[in-house]
């Protein structure tokens, strides 16, 4: 059984907490919270023991793997300092996203756990699907070719205003990470962003992308539309035919160039998932397969580098908006 703690009980924590309790193959050995009552509430709940110090717990627990699910500003300021301490105690981290809404941050962790070597995974739940294991599978194979764009679209209602980047960083490493799933790196930027009526924060993003490969890409974000209609839209492009990603899991089309002939897969009414929560339970699935298999560090599925590399971007679209839509380069 792999023994997991999760720091961070408060909403996106407490669905951890059972994810890891049902899970045939973890144990959920300890949680952790800043906030006494919070803790102690989680606890008794899950029948484990309870800290508010995560070196206090890993010094008394037995754990192979911290799970950090703690929150903050732009849902990621609290990651950083529970995300060093597992890596320096040498335990495999499962980090919720964004990595770290600060870039510094981001980049420290990941550096860390690879100069420890400990694997460090982020919750970059949107890839994980059957739609878009085809659609990878159709991609990796060559049938489309020499790959020639992505179009992809990632909108939501949120009317939260921490900050005026909350949406940039908060919302898009999903859609830039499904983005380099299907063709690698980001090589440049050029992003204009708009608000609402009413709004102080930068709520609705269009970002151009330079790929690595010579590919281009467009990604359309906003926390200003309805979570009544489809949400995520993924168009992936080549010489040679095109896929297309409806709503993250309901379905994955083939489009190839020199038939009539699609390749079409659906989510089925029956066994198949049943709604977006079930990508939190796909996500953990694979990171669990990886960790019992052995994985080194490099190979793990949707890593901290995974996660970092999408953050780079969304820095960089950033930067860009702010010189005016100025084409900026990513750092790698």
């Amino acid at each position: 059984m792999i023994k997991v703690a999760v720091v961070g009980v408060n909403h996106i924590g407490k669905i951890h907490c059972h994810a890891y309790k049902r899970h045939p193959d973890t144990e959920l050995t300890a949680v952790c919270d800043l906030m006494q009552d919070r803790a102690e509430a989680a606890g008794k709940l899950h029948g484990v023991p309870y800290y508010t110090n995560l070196s206090e717990l890993l010094q008394k627990e037995d754990v192979d793997v911290v799970v950090v699910a703690t929150a903050g500003v732009e849902k990621g300021s609290h990651h950083f300092a529970p995300t060093m301490i597992a890596i320096e105690a040498g335990k495999s981290v499962f980090v919720e996203k964004p990595i770290s809404n600060n870039i510094e941050e981001a980049r420290a962790m990941v550096a860390a756990a690879r100069e420890k070597g400990v694997r460090l995974a982020c919750n970059l739940n949107h890839r994980f699907t059957p739609a878009a294991y085809k659609a990878k599978e159709l991609v990796a194979s060559g049938k489309l070719g020499s790959l020639l764009f992505l179009n992809m679209r990632l909108t939501i209602r949120n009317p939260q205003e921490d900050t005026e980047w909350l949406h940039m960083r908060a919302l898009h490493p999903h859609s830039i990470d499904v983005m380099r799933y299907f063709a690698g790196d980001i090589k440049r930027v050029q992003s204009f962003m708009t608000k609402a009526p009413g709004r102080q924060s930068w709520s609705t993003v269009s970002i151009n992308m330079e790929f690595e490969s010579g590919a281009v890409g467009h990604l359309t974000g906003s926390y200003d539309m309805s979570m009544r209609h489809p949400i995520e839209y993924c168009e992936v492009a080549g010489n040679e035919g095109r896929i297309v990603v409806d709503n993250v899991y309901e379905s994955m089309t083939y489009y190839p160039h020199e038939s009539d002939e699609l390749t079409v897969v659906r989510n089925p009414l029956f066994g198949g998932m049943k709604g977006f929560d079930d990508t939190f339970d796909q996500r953990i699935n694979c990171f669990i397969e990886e960790l019992k298999s052995g994985v080194t560090p490099e190979q793990i599925t949707a890593s901290g580098a995974d996660a970092l590399a999408a953050q780079e971007v969304i820095e960089a679209a950033i930067k860009s908006h702010q010189l005016g839509g100025a084409p900026v380069t990513v750092l790698s």
